[in-house]
């Protein structure tokens, strides 16, 4: 048996409403194609002119107009939805939470992931620096939930970059991973599939990876590529570089459990203490 999901494209700028009718139009076309889940991928809401302009749409958790559109959004369309990340406000008036949440086909929040690692980073070889915790607070735990396609865990972009992390998911019964994602042209370019591969692979598990793509009004530009890669690291398949667009591919649970019975790379893990393996 198998389930159709979405990995959703868009390249957000700086009018939440806007955005919020580009994610309607791909949502609707998700839904007509036969999905049951679809992500949208990270600051859907809001890609801003500079980072500060996310605090000014920062969002009371549980009420405001990207939660709220998400929710109707999944009950209209009887979708689960990933809502990417929604500006949550926290304790300090000067950051937000980059907040992945998920809402059943009723339009009922069922988890709420914070992201964990915070892109803190000057690219090298380019003028590129970020600093995601001047705006951002970080999360410190991980989430995983059952969904209309399996066991769902959540990541965010360059939570990516840490495969300690998807181990806690896939100890945690993971048997998909969402991972909404604004990768830069650069970065992306070098490493988004290298990477989605390889936590498909060494976790043998299903990665959803919905992207922004293209230039936005902070003079950021973005890779795209979004793209969902099976157990054994195939890429089913990629939206390449387009602006505007999803993917659609089946989720089949038949197919993680013969990879993971025939090569049991999980099974075979060891248990590591300074250096040697735990007997």
């Amino acid at each position: 048996m198998s389930e159709k999901v979405a990995a959703l494209q868009m390249c957000s700028g700086p009018e939440v409403k806007a955005n919020l009718r580009e994610a309607r139009e791909l949502l609707a076309v998700a839904a007509g194609e036969g999905a049951r889940l679809a992500v949208l991928p990270e600051n859907f809401a809001l890609m801003g002119r500079n980072e500060h302009d996310k605090l000014a749409v920062a969002e009371a958790d549980g009420k405001g107009p990207i939660q709220d559109f998400i929710a109707a959004e999944a009950a209209r369309l009887g979708l689960w939805i990933v809502g990417g990340t929604v500006p949550l406000a926290g304790p300090d008036p000067a950051r937000v939470w980059p907040a992945c949440l998920v809402y059943d086909a009723s339009g009922r929040r069922v988890a709420r992931y914070d992201k964990i690692h915070l892109f803190d980073v000057d690219l090298p070889d380019s003028d590129e620096s970020y600093r995601e915790s001047d705006t951002l607070l970080a999360g410190n735990q991980v989430q995983v939930i059952d969904s209309p396609p399996g066991r769902l865990g959540l990541a965010v972009c360059y939570d990516l970059r840490f495969p300690e992390m998807f181990r806690a998911l896939v100890d945690a019964g993971a048997e998909i991973i969402a991972l909404p994602a604004a990768f830069t042209a650069t970065t992306g370019a070098a490493h988004w599939e290298p990477l989605l591969r390889a936590r498909a692979i060494e976790n043998q598990c299903f990665m959803i990876g919905a992207a922004q793509s293209g230039h936005h009004a902070s003079g950021r530009q973005t890779w795209g590529h979004s793209m969902i890669v099976d157990p054994w690291g195939r890429v089913v398949l990629s939206a390449r570089d387009q602006a505007f667009g999803s993917v659609v591919a089946d989720i089949e649970l038949e197919r993680l459990a013969q990879v993971r019975q025939q090569f049991p790379s999980l099974r075979h893990r060891r248990e590591w203490h300074e250096g040697r393996v735990r007997r």
